[in-house]
């Protein structure tokens, strides 16, 4: 609506606009070109007097015909005003309407949720209900009628329509509306008075120049006010129709709830009959089973005679049932007809209801007649232009009557429905019960007679059918079950039956509790109707005077009670103010009395004067209503001192009650606080009360004055008036003064009221427009400060983008640099190996001089190789440093950019923030503008405009650059990204980079120096508007003190009296202007939300726009010259059509003057020849026309053109977008490509990585070899050093040349000894001689050396040989690599290449893509150019449109000046054949008279001169009349109007008189009323005045009662308090002992811990040594197992000569007799051992204790003991057994049984000890199966049987449950920490020591020892003795599987 509305006012503002504008025009152009030809014509034409006249009055026309139309354009200024006034009227009315019926579906939804809650919660109730019914059923069986009595009542509170009240927004547009329509009334008033004594006085002159004139004016006048009329009855129709929709509105919301509503209730009585049509099929249903049933029992019952009479006395049993079941279902039949009267009676008292309903209804139509009456009434107001509002709100109450009673009829129309529904369903219900009942009956009758006919017949064929008698017992059981159910669910359907009545009956109440609300809702509305009466009323009492008073006298009473009540909440403080006040008001008082001394004496100063008498009353008259008011004053001061003594009265008890009630500070310290807080405002409100009455006072003694003043000036007037000589005159005089004065008062007062109300009526729209206009300057900076700072951010986006593309960068560097350090270290290592390859080459190469040439060959083939390899490896050196200078500077460069982009940052970061400072004081002081602003928004529109245009252009650069910028940045990142690959980032692309963001930076400071342009812009013109604010304040301030000069005369009460009321009025005129305000506010609000919406709405737009334009850029250069040369062309045409119009004009023109020269100039014969001029000039017209017509059609053919071209360049615009999204789609797809060839290239690299090294290995490997050969050598040396120093001189001589010099030294020195020493030489040979021998043993040693070093070298050969090939192979392997390397690198560059490639291909596509977006952006530049062009050729096509309506209008003008000169010259035509026809009646009578005398030719010559003369004087004479009774036409015409317009004006005065004067007596009726309600209101308030004293009284007794009682309470829970506290001391004292003792244990228990942690620990190391002691036994056992073991073998092999001992069975005792002493002697050692064992056992059960058993004890025990007793055949497949219990692998076991015995054993026994020792319980032994008997032998065989029948057959051992505890009590907390080894000899013991095994030569020993000492009954279960239910043997110290051999091998001894 609102949106509709506003484009409605815009429309309609723009359209008057242009027609005033043309109309200013054309009058323009009429007036100047009526002058030109009127000029003229008095230029050419200067004899005639009669042309001179009517040129005057054509003048004088023209000039009221201007000003006419300077009339209607202030009239229509006007009304465009009026109109934009009510539409934003209206957009309040709407809104408001909107909030109200928004905020009142809230309330309803809330009242349908507290209804449906209500409903849930009577569901419940009633299930709640339906269960104690049933069980009140099932208990007693009587049937639930009390329960329909009873009723939940329902609370639910009336909600109306809150704002169908009256809308304040209605109230201020029905004042404003008055204020307008009396302004207006007023001012056609005055326009009537103007008119009409401008008429008297025009008829008093008698001119009829000024009556014509007059009369045009006039009814130019009358034609305004009935487009006035029209106007404001079509305004006031449409306001009723805005009205009517929004009620229309209401009533349709209202009937879709109650449709709703409705809809919920037929639903939910549909599912109700539903219900209970369910409930009647499932009785039918049930009836039809039973049915079945009893057939089926029939059918089954043709079994035996005596079952069939037992179940037909069972039938006959259920059939009394079901008779009970009758009488009980006729009772509940009974009660329901009881609940059926009740209903009828429900339905009469509701049909009564309903006819009170109807007689409502009628009464309303009624009403609804006489509110269509009012309506009538209210339109014939509103087109009188006094439309009140009070009608208004009527209407509005009485639809709201009428909604609420259609909506109350509905209802009642449901419940009827829903009665009438409940009854059927009631009678149905009840029928159906009774016919299935009467129908069963009847069935269940014709059964038994069937079933006694059967019976008879079944007598005969009972033996056949015993057979089946079981299954028709089960049948007759289920059958019996079924009954039973059945009757449960009737009695159930009962019940919900009544439930669902009871419901019915509820929900009729509700209903009926409803209508009640609905009533009262009624009642509260008339009522709140009535309150809004009484409140006009009270509005409009503001008229008069006395109601004023009175008003004051209320105002002081409720001041006076408000002090009261205030006063009665002070405490101490109040006596202080109190006192304060009595000295104000004595001080006041001295000021009255002071005042009225002054007055008095004033009063008799003045009495000193003449003509005192009439002054004396007047003063006498004030002087007794001042006393009044002293005396009213002095009442209301007495008043206030009575009211103070009773509040010093209170103030008393107070005290005391505070003194009581210190106990509640906290409470009261708050209270404190608001007292003060009131006391603050109280004493404020006292001082501006006593300002107020200081400047009243002031006020008084200047109205005292000024009185003073007009008086002394009346009685020199009267004295002046008394020095005339009569009375007459004297009366006269003052007649005439008072008329005069009351005339100028009138004056004065209509003229200060119209220019107030214009005055108000111009500030408000000012206020109002200026407001708006100045917030939507706000929204409009804040928007853009929004744009700018949204373009910050995404720069700074940008730049974070940016930031991390160059961390990835870093990051990359980073990773090269790790690369690098890897390569360094790789390149120091290579270095090592070098150095250490040089050693070996040159220690090789010693080794080559010295050993074999055979080697030097491939030494040297080697030394090449690994120098070709360290070339290689300096190449690959040197690379590698240049790659890494190459590396750092690169990463310093980067380096250097970070620090320039983070300082950019930081900087960008800083501009951001002082833009935002700068926007957060651009906001202040836009604010603080947009308080100043308040007129003169059309300049202030126009600038924003122009800002608007700069800013778009402004945005659209911008916008451009930054899409420019964003494609460098995309490219530039797109080749960053490819040129990632190859590992250098150039410097190229980081200059791009900060040349943008410095670019950026640039535009960013531009765009803050734009918008401290444009706030300085705004600042100067809200200066300018400031200063014209001010002129204009000055200008009304002159024009307020002109009419205070002008008001000065008049008499001051009226004037005080009027202005009060004017006050009065402005404040009610300030409200709703606040108001206004307020929803003003509420509207812009709106409007921002609304604006941002558009503003993103045009942001979308302007980049659909930007990409349109690059699309279109390209389509522009194939269309620019075309569309160039079209636009020329039209220019050029059109420029052509309109210099051919000018000349076309100026050639009419040219016409028209020779026209008027034709008609000046006119004869006879040139008659003709001007008509066919003028038809041909219109021919002439008429085919322009039709040519300027298919111009426009060509133009607009071209515009479509145009239209379409641009179409097509949108579809090749889509089609290139396509091709860029094809074009991205392989981008990406290349880089997927590129991101593959990354990784193989990492795979790559991370192969030579690995290949790298592998060849490390090699190379230390190579180094190992080395190495050892070196020591070779070296061993060699040693070995060649010391055969050197054995061999003589000789031998070495022939083996080795080098020692040959040595040798030949020594014979010399000899020599040389033998000439000193020649004794010495013999014995030197003797010892020679031995030495000889000793050479000869030596140089035999030496042969076998040489031999032995021999083999050496050949080993060392053999190892340089496998060397060699390991080498070889070496070498083949990392050729091998090299090529697989080369082939890698080869690969690398292919795919450098194809990188390479693709990457120009990239960038050739991506210069394609920028030239292509060059070449969009291009096109859409020209396309915004041809845009330019059309909107420029449209401006121009509006412009020469205008020209032609221009052109048509001065066509018409010239046709109605040519129709004159037509008439002119039928006049004259006329003339000139009067003149022909005289002239040849001349020339007859000349004939005739040519003969006769010449006297009578000169008398008939004067005759005719004469006849001449007054024929002409005729002529004039009749022109004269015949315009003359025109104007008396028009005249009579326009009084005729005037009279019937004054006749309405009259009967309308007439009905506002009686209205008035109805409204005046029902006023005076109503103070009346008031005064008599206030007298009334002043005895009850006395009355209660003296009750509150009286309950004061009471109360302050009752409080000192309860002050006594509240003491002796207090003592006593003092008493109480002093007791508790005492307990709580007490039990204060026992918590800190108990926490004390709490304390203390808590440090004994970490004693004990530590004591136990400590025990722990010794025992840990005490088990330790221990174990170690018994690992050392272990190992002795083992060993004496495995000699046993020998032993056993041994055995084995004697088996054989067993078999052939057998025979001497007789010597069988005495072998016995020597076993028995050595059974003996094992006894012995048997308790040596147990003793060791209990040893062990003991330190076991400590063991135990410590650690818990993990493994089930029966199963091992089966599990061991069946592998001793399987043969070893046999055992491994008892291990696998066990291996698989255990779940040990297949393979594992198999590797350990491939082991030997041993192996076995241990792993048994580390299996059976590994469980943390682990509890094995003794069983009997396995019996052997039937496979062990097979397998084993005779002897073995013969053993076992032995031992079976020598063993008693005990049974199995079992644990007593007594005996038996929680193996978890001791060992908890405690870690095994033993070894394995420990584990394993406890287990083994344990073993030994349980084995239930007995000697067969033995008897049961019963008397053994226990294993355990006995200790106490507390202990654990393994620490107690052996119980006597478990069988004890003495444990043998014999290996596994010796029980049957040892027996055995002593008898083979023997």
């Amino acid at each position: 609506m609102a949106s509709w509305l506003g484009g409605l006012g815009s429309g309609l503002g723009q359209s008057l606009g242009q027609v005033g504008g043309s109309l200013s025009s054309l009058t323009g152009q009429i007036s100047s070109f009526t002058k030109d030809i009127l000029l003229e014509g008095a230029e050419e034409v200067g004899d005639a007097a009669t042309e001179l006249y009517v040129s005057n009055s054509r003048l004088r026309e023209i000039e009221s015909i201007n000003a006419a139309q300077k009339l209607e354009n202030e009239r229509l200024k006007k009304v465009c005003s009026d109109l934009e006034e009510k539409h934003e009227a209206a957009e309040l009315q709407i809104k408001q309407l909107s909030v109200e019926y928004r905020n009142q579906l809230q309330q309803k939804e809330v009242e349908i949720s507290h209804l449906k809650a209500r409903q849930n919660a009577l569901q419940e109730q009633l299930q709640k209900v339906q269960t104690a019914a049933q069980s009140a059923q099932s208990g007693a069986g009587s049937p639930p009628a009390a329960t329909s009595a009873t009723y939940v009542p329902a609370v639910r509170h009336p909600t109306g329509f809150e704002g169908d009240d009256m809308d304040f927004g209605d109230i201020i547009w029905s004042q404003q509306e008055i204020n307008r329509l009396s302004n207006e009334v007023s001012r056609l008033e005055s326009e009537v008075d103007h008119w009409k004594q401008i008429a008297l006085s025009s008829k008093g002159q008698g001119r009829n120049d000024a009556e014509q004139s007059e009369i045009c004016k006039l009814q130019n006048v009358v034609k305004e006010l009935k487009q006035n009329l029209s106007q404001e009855i079509d305004e006031h129709q449409h306001e009723l129709s805005v009205l009517q929709d929004a009620h229309r509105q209401k009533l349709v919301e209202i009937s879709r709830r109650h449709r709703e509503e409705l809809s919920e209730y037929e639903e939910r009585i549909e599912e109700l009959e539903n219900q209970l049509q369910q409930d009647g099929v499932s009785a039918r249903a049930m009836d039809n089973s039973k049915i079945s049933i009893q057939q089926n029992n029939s059918q089954s019952l043709d079994g035996g005679k005596v079952d069939k009479l037992q179940i037909v006395k069972d039938l006959e049993d259920e059939i009394r049932k079901l008779n009970h079941k009758l009488s009980s279902a006729k009772e509940e039949n009974k009660n329901l007809l009881k609940e059926q009267e009740l209903a009828k009676v429900e339905k009469i008292q509701i049909m009564q209801e309903c006819e009170n309903l109807k007689s409502n209804l009628s009464m309303l139509q009624s009403s609804v007649a006489e509110q269509d009456a009012l309506l009538k009434e209210q339109e014939k107001k509103l087109r009188s232009k006094t439309s009140l509002p009070e009608d208004v709100i009527r209407l509005q109450q009485a639809l709201l009557e009428a909604e609420n009673e259609i909506a109350r009829l509905s209802s009642l129309n449901q419940l009827k429905e829903g009665l009438t529904s409940a009854q059927h369903e009631n009678e149905s219900i009840l029928s159906a019960c009774t016919e299935d009942q009467n129908s069963e009956l009847s069935q269940l009758r014709q059964d038994l007679e069937r079933k006694e006919q059967e019976l008879n017949e079944s007598i005969a064929e009972r033996e056949t059918l015993i057979a089946e008698l079981e299954e028709l017992d089960k049948q007759n059981q289920d059958a019996t079950q079924h009954m039973i159910t059945l009757k449960e669910q009737l009695s159930k359907q009962h019940t919900e039956t009544d439930c669902v009545i009871k419901q019915l009956k509820f929900d009729i109440d509700f209903e009926r509790k409803k209508v009640s609300e609905l009533e009262t809702e009624k009642m509260e509305t008339i009522q709140e109707l009535d309150s809004q009466k009484e409140k006009l009323s009270q509005c409009s009492s503001a008229l008069k005077d006395l109601h004023i008073s009175k008003q004051q006298l209320q105002d002081n009473i409720k001041h006076l009670q408000q002090q009261l009540r205030e006063t009665q909440g002070c405490n101490l403080h109040n006596k202080k103010e109190i006192g304060e006040l009595q000295q104000k008001l004595k001080e006041r008082e001295e000021e009255l009395s002071l005042y009225s001394s002054k007055l008095t004496e004033k009063s008799t100063q003045e009495s000193n004067n003449i003509c005192q008498d009439l002054i004396l009353k007047e003063r006498e008259v004030e002087i007794a209503k001042l006393q009044n008011d002293i005396l009213e004053k002095k009442q209301i001061n007495e008043d206030l001192k009575k009211s103070l003594s009773d509040l010093r009265t209170e103030n008393g008890k107070l005290i005391t009650a505070i003194e009581e009630l210190k106990g509640e500070l906290s409470d009261a310290i708050s209270e404190k606080n608001k007292i003060y807080l009131e006391k603050d405002t109280v004493a404020e409100a006292l001082k501006m009360e006593k300002r107020q009455l200081e400047s009243e006072l002031h006020q008084s003694e200047k109205r005292i004055l000024e009185q003073a003043q007009k008086y002394k000036q009346t009685i020199e007037e009267l004295s002046n008036a008394r020095n005339m000589d009569t009375t007459v005159l004297q009366l006269e005089h003052e007649r005439l003064v008072k008329l005069s004065q009351e005339k100028d008062f009138k004056i004065a007062e209509l003229k200060r009221n119209i220019e107030q109300m214009e005055t108000d009526h111009q500030e408000t729209k000012e206020m109002l427009t200026t407001s708006l206009g100045g917030q939507k300057q706000l929204t409009e900076l804040l928007k853009e400060k929004e744009v700018f700072i949204e373009k910050m951010k995404n720069q700074t986006l940008q730049m974070k983008q940016e930031l991390e593309e160059y961390m990835k960068a870093s990051k990359k560097q980073d990773v090269l640099k790790q690369n690098l350090e890897e390569k360094d270290r790789n390149l120091a290592v290579m270095k090592e190996e070098n150095n250490h390859l040089k050693e070996e080459i040159e220690r090789l190469k010693d080794q080559q001089s010295r050993s074999m040439p055979v080697v030097e060959p491939k030494t040297l083939d080697i030394i090449i190789e690994l120098e070709s390899e360290v070339t290689q490896l300096k190449v690959i050196k040197t690379n590698l440093e240049e790659e890494m200078e190459v590396h750092k500077k690169t990463i310093e460069d980067l380096n250097q950019t970070t620090a320039q982009l983070q300082q950019s940052l930081q900087e960008q970061r800083k501009e951001i923030d002082e833009s935002k400072f700068q926007c957060e004081q651009m906001n202040v002081t836009h604010e603080r503008l947009s308080l100043e602003k308040d007129e003169e928004i059309k300049n202030l529109q126009r600038t924003i405009e122009q800002i608007k245009t700069q800013l778009h252009k402004e945005r659209q650069i911008i916008q451009t650059d930054s899409s420019n910028l964003f494609q460098e940045t995309k490219v530039q990142t797109l080749n960053g990204e490819n040129g990632n690959e190859k590992h250098d980032l150039s410097k190229s692309e980081i200059e791009r980079l900060v040349k943008g963001i410095k670019e950026r930076e640039m535009e960013i400071k531009l765009l803050n120096e734009k918008n401290v342009s444009l706030s300085q812009q705004i600042d100067q013109l809200s200066k300018d508007e400031v200063g014209k604010l001010t002129r204009i304040i000055q200008e009304k301030d002159l024009e307020i003190q002109a009419l205070n000069a002008r008001v000065s005369s008049a008499s001051y009460r009226q004037d005080v009296l009027c202005l009060q009321q004017q006050l009065q009025a402005y404040v009610m005129e300030r409200e709703q202007v606040l108001a206004v305000l307020s929803e003003k506010t509420r509207e812009n609000s709106q409007l921002k939300t609304e604006y941002h919406n558009i503003m993103d709405m045009v942001a979308a737009k302007e980049a659909a726009l930007v990409r349109l334009q690059e699309e279109n850029r390209k389509l522009c250069n194939r269309s620019e010259n075309s569309s160039q040369d079209m636009s020329r062309e039209t220019i050029q045409n059109l420029s052509r059509i309109i210099r051919e119009k000018d000349i076309e004009i100026d050639a009419l023109s040219q016409k028209c003057q020779t026209l008027l020269t034709v008609l000046q100039t006119s004869s006879t014969g040139t008659d003709n020849g001007s008509g066919g001029v003028n038809s041909n000039q219109f021919e002439e017209l008429l085919q322009e026309r039709d040519k300027l017509k298919q111009q426009v059609k060509k133009m607009e053919e071209w515009k479509q053109q145009v239209i379409t071209t641009v179409q097509n360049m949108q579809h090749e615009s889509a089609h290139l977008q396509e091709e860029l999204h094809k074009l991205q789609a392989q981008i990406s797809v290349e880089s997927d490509s590129n991101s593959k060839l990354q990784v193989d290239y990492n795979g790559l690299i991370q192969s030579y990585e690995q290949n790298e090294r592998k060849l490390k290995s090699f190379s230390q490997e190579l180094a190992q070899v080395q190495h050892c050969i070196g020591q070779l050598h070296n061993t060699k040396d040693l070995l060649l050093s010391k055969l050197d120093l054995v061999t003589p001189p000789m031998a070495a001589a022939s083996t080795i040349p080098q020692l040959s010099g040595v040798q030949y030294s020594t014979p010399e020195v000899l020599s040389d000894e033998s000439k000193l020493f020649q004794k010495e030489l013999e014995q030197l040979k003797k010892k020679l001689q031995e030495k000889d021998s000793t050479i000869r043993t030596l140089q035999e040693n030496n042969q076998r050396l040489s031999d032995s070093v021999a083999t050496a070298s050949e080993i060392e050969r053999k190892s340089q040989e496998e060397t060699e090939s390991e080498m070889r192979q070496i070498k083949e392997k990392h050729d091998v690599l090299q090529k697989s390397l080369r082939e890698k690198d080869i690969l690398i560059k292919s795919k450098s290449d194809q990188l390479l490639s693709v990457s120009e291909n990239l960038s050739n596509k991506e210069n394609e893509n920028e030239l292509l977006k060059q070449a969009v952006t291009n096109l859409k530049e020209r396309n915004l150019i041809l845009e330019m062009d059309i909107r420029k050729l449209k401006e121009e096509n509006e412009k020469i449109i205008v020209t032609c309506r221009e052109k048509e209008t001065e066509f018409r003008a010239l046709q109605e000046t040519n129709m004159q000169f037509s008439m002119m010259l039928k006049e004259k035509e006329f003339e000139s054949h009067s003149m022909k026809e005289k002239a040849l009646a001349f020339e007859k009578l000349l004939k005739e008279k040519e003969q006769g005398k010449t006297g009578e030719l000169n008398q008939l010559l004067n005759e005719v001169k004469s006849m001449q003369e007054r024929a002409v004087t005729f002529q004039q004479e009749r022109d004269q009349v015949m315009v003359a009774l025109k104007q008396k036409q028009m005249e009579s015409s326009a009084l005729q109007s005037e009279i019937q317009h004054l006749r309405e004006k009259e009967q309308r005065l007439n009905q506002e008189l009686e209205r008035l004067r109805n409204h005046l007596l029902e006023m005076e009726d109503s103070y009346t009323r008031e005064a008599l309600a206030a007298e009334d209101r002043e005895v009850k308030l006395r009355k209660k005045v003296l009750l509150l004293e009286e309950k004061l009284a009471s109360s302050s007794t009752a409080v000192e009662n309860a002050s006594h009682q509240a003491s002796l309470q207090v003592e006593s829970l003092q008493e109480q308090l002093n007791l508790v506290s005492k307990q709580r001391d007490e039990t204060m004292l026992q918590l800190t002992i108990s926490q004390d003792q709490v304390k203390q244990y808590a440090l004994s228990l970490a004693n004990l811990q530590m004591v136990l942690e400590q025990f722990q620990l010794e025992e840990k190391a005490m088990y330790s040594a221990e174990l170690d002691k018994h690992q050392k036994q272990a190992t002795e056992w083992r060993t004496k197992a495995e000699s046993l073991e020998e032993k056993v073998v041994s055995l084995q092999e004697r088996l054989g000569e067993a078999n052939a001992a057998l025979d001497a069975a007789s010597r069988l005792t005495e072998q016995l007799d020597v076993k028995e002493e050595q059974i003996e002697e094992l006894k012995k050692e048997g308790e040596i051992r147990r003793e060791m064992l209990e040893d062990v056992q003991n330190k076991l059960m400590n063991l135990m204790n410590s650690t818990e058993g993990k493994v089930d004890k029966l199963l091992m025990r089966n599990l061991f003991v069946g592998h001793f007793h399987t043969p070893k055949n046999k055992r491994p497949e008892v291990l696998r057994l066990m291996g698989s219990v255990l779940g040990i692998k297949k393979e594992e076991l198999d590797q350990l049984l491939t082991e030997d015995q041993r192996g076995v054993t241990r792993w048994v026994t580390g299996w059976l000890g590994g469980g943390a020792g682990s509890k094995s319980v003794p069983s009997t032994p396995l019996r052997p199966t039937h496979e062990n008997i097979f397998n084993s032998s005779f002897s073995e065989l013969f053993v076992k049987f032995l031992e079976t029948e020598s063993c008693p057959s005990l049974p199995p051992p079992k644990l007593s449950v007594h005996d038996m505890k929680p193996l978890g009590v001791a060992g908890t907390g405690k870690t095994s920490t033993t070894s394995s080894n420990s584990q394993i000899q406890d287990s083994a013991a344990v073993g030994v020591g349980r084995r239930p095994d007995t000697n067969p030569f033995l008897a049961p020993r019963s008397a053994a020892v226990p294993l355990v000492t006995p200790a106490s009954s507390s202990g654990h279960l393994l620490m107690k003795p052996i119980s006597d239910a478990l069988p004890t043997f003495t444990p043998l110290p014999v290996s596994p599987d010796a029980s049957a051999g040892a027996v055995l091998k002593d008898l083979l001894k023997q």
